[in-house]
């Protein structure tokens, strides 16, 4: 979950691994610092809390090195205090880490008999000690490394720096993700092409247990059992513009204005606007080159997904709730049976993947070390395993089989907005596939859904006007006790999400129901002091949905609904009434998703909290 800058070039190392940890900081914020080569020695500055104050005591130092590693922090083993920030330092060593170390209490045990001096409270420090111990034996880093590495278990992305090889950088993974790029006089070594990407668009990703070895500038990479292998790069082609706030105040409302041009670089990857089809199905295998498995399992009729009898999708946060969504598009759409599980339980209940099983993953970083762990389970039970990833190269996107991408471009609030709307987006694209696949939608039918889901960009442009409205709305809300959201069908999945936003943005109690579920428990909860937010479009569920606002409202319940056109019967029962475009059920949900996204935003805001960086979350959960 923390974020890693390694440096080795011709310029100031301080500035540019400031400059790389800025990119980072939505992986954590607890406490930053950096180590660099000054005069022959290591010059450590660590700060507690984020990155500005680390700032603030670099501003008078200077550094004379051309090699330095740098770290900013979410907190796992030991309070988020300075003593316990990165990088670590052990007599000539200096280190950063990513992750857990699984087996740190034998490892600490084992340090603190030999007489090791261990000055914090985290199991980083432990590697440092071990790396150490070692190079007083070998005399030699790289070997250090290799002799450490397998005492170590856990999810690790780990980066040295010896002060007495003032020319050697070294770092290895296992778990999360750890990229070289390679630029002009320099190397860099990083958790996200993020931090690296406004100086070179090559880089090299790192696939577990490997070595990186950077010696004068030349880079040399490493199998675990110490064969130099040949891996290529690849060309990254973000731009830095798209790392920017745009002149918004903060990179979470850009993200959500962002969302009509994202769903429409989806529609274009995986539609044929001319025919309007998708271009996951029947027609479009021979034309979309991410759908890259083998051509005999990819072949028309004998194709996974013609075969395919049940999916099983896997995710995590606000993934899993575009999950739930894909299992009303899929067996509403596809007929086929779907499955939704949490990845932190998938694996652990022994699910049943049977042989015509696809096993779907949802991931905007690619690299959540759940779903990973649930991606490799499902592959070794023989499972085909399509990933939608937001992320290219991410680990999760190389280990599938199939691949599909969310088009989103990057996203930094930690807080997950045009991610979910664009998975959204592909889902429907692809319950539409597989339905058009087995001839269970007409033709007709198909081009409808898809000119609907073209529709999607200037709908969302419509919705995100009632920008305003929360904003000037956000001093009322703000004096309620907590919030219920409520949905049925696909909107039930919506009403989760948006009670996620509040809680992850406003630290607000909100909780997300099955409207139906309101007289089995929820009831109680309701007074004049309880805000209720529901999703209620126009289909074939309204009529039920009002029927629970009613009883909501004659317990004092003060209703927030969101409709569709001007339903008078859905403004009667509401205190306010939000009225969205028209479209069909399953393109609905996107528009909805909005508004909630809205509100808790500004409900942030106003509240004066941190909506890009909420406390005690990160963006990438690399650790189980």
């Amino acid at each position: 979950m923390c974020g890693i800058v390694g440096y080795f070039g011709s310029e100031n190392p301080k500035d540019i691994i400031i400059q790389g940890l800025k990119k980072l900081e939505y992986r954590g914020y607890d406490s930053a610092g950096i180590s660099i080569l000054h005069k022959g020695q290591l010059k450590r500055i660590r700060a507690e809390g984020k990155l500005t104050n680390l700032e603030e005591k670099l501003v008078n130092e200077t550094f004379d090195g051309s090699i330095g590693i740098g770290h900013t922090r979410w907190a796992t083993h030991g309070a988020p205090v300075e003593r316990n920030a990165h990088p670590h330092q052990v007599g000539d060593i200096a280190l950063v880490h990513n992750g857990i170390i699984e087996n740190y209490l034998e490892i600490r045990s084992q340090l603190l008999a030999s007489g090791a001096d261990i000055t914090s409270d985290t199991d980083s420090e432990l590697v440092a000690h071990l790396i150490s111990l070692e190079i007083e034996k070998t005399k030699d880093l790289k070997a250090a490394v290799f002799n450490v590495l397998p005492k170590l278990t856990g999810a690790f992305s780990i980066l040295v720096l010896w002060q007495k090889k003032p020319d050697e950088l070294i770092a290895f993974k296992d778990g999360p993700p750890l990229i070289v790029g390679i630029g002009k006089n320099e190397t860099l070594i990083v958790s996200d092409v993020a931090a690296a990407v406004n100086r070179t668009k090559e880089f090299i990703y790192l696939e577990d247990r490997e070595v990186v070895f950077v010696k004068n500038n030349q880079v040399k990479i490493f199998s675990k059992d110490q064969r130099q292998l040949d891996k290529k790069s690849v060309l990254i082609n973000w731009t830095q513009g798209q790392m920017e706030k745009k002149g918004f105040a903060h990179y979470m409302l850009k993200e959500i204005h962002e969302q009509p041009n994202a769903i429409a670089s989806v529609l274009s990857e995986y539609v044929d606007t001319k025919n309007l089809i998708p271009l996951i199905g029947k027609a479009g295998f021979d034309k979309n080159p991410n759908l890259n498995l083998t051509a005999e399992d990819f072949a028309y009729t004998n194709a996974i997904f013609s075969k395919v009898k049940r999916i099983q999708i896997v995710s995590c946060g606000t993934s899993f709730y575009a999950a739930m969504i894909g299992k009303y598009l899929f067996e509403k759409i596809a007929n086929i049976s779907c499955e939704v599980d949490i990845a932190s339980e998938y694996r652990y209940r022994n699910p049943i993947v049977e042989p015509e099983t696809l096993v779907i993953t949802i991931s905007q970083s690619g690299e959540t070390a759940d779903t990973l762990a649930a991606l490799r389970y499902a592959k070794e039970q023989g499972a085909k395993v399509l990933s939608i990833c937001n992320v290219k190269n991410s680990t999760i996107d190389r280990e599938a089989h199939g691949h599909l991408y969310m088009q989103a471009w990057p996203e930094v609030a930690v807080a997950s907005t045009k991610a979910f709307t664009c998975t959204i987006t592909i889902l429907n694209i692809l319950s539409l596939g597989l339905a058009e696949l087995k001839d269970r939608i007409t033709k007709q039918d198909l081009q409808k859904n898809i000119q609907e889901l073209q529709k999607l960009p200037q709908l969302i442009e419509a919705t995100l006007t009632y920008d305003k409205y929360f904003h000037e709305a956000s001093d009322v809300l703000k004096k309620f006790k907590g919030f219920l959201y409520l949905g049925r069908g696909v909107n039930f999945p919506i009403a989760l999400e948006g009670a996620l936003k509040l809680k992850e943005l406003a630290y607000l109690h909100a909780e997300g129901y099955a409207a139906g579920e309101m007289k089995h428990g929820p009831l109680a909860l309701i007074d004049n002091n309880m805000a209720i937010i529901v999703v209620a479009p126009d289909d074939d569920l309204l009529e039920k949905t009002i029927s629970n606002l009613e009883e909501a409202k004659a317990r004092g319940g003060r209703i927030i609904s969101i409709g569709t056109a001007n339903n008078e019967r859905l403004k009667q029962v509401s205190e306010r009434y939000l009225a969205l475009p028209k479209t069909l059920w399953n393109t609905n949900c996107i528009l909805s998703a909005v508004p909630l996204q809205l509100m808790a935003y500004h409900l942030a805001v106003n509240l004066g909290h941190d909506v890009d960086q909420p406390r005690n979350l990160a963006k990438s959960v690399t650790v189980e």
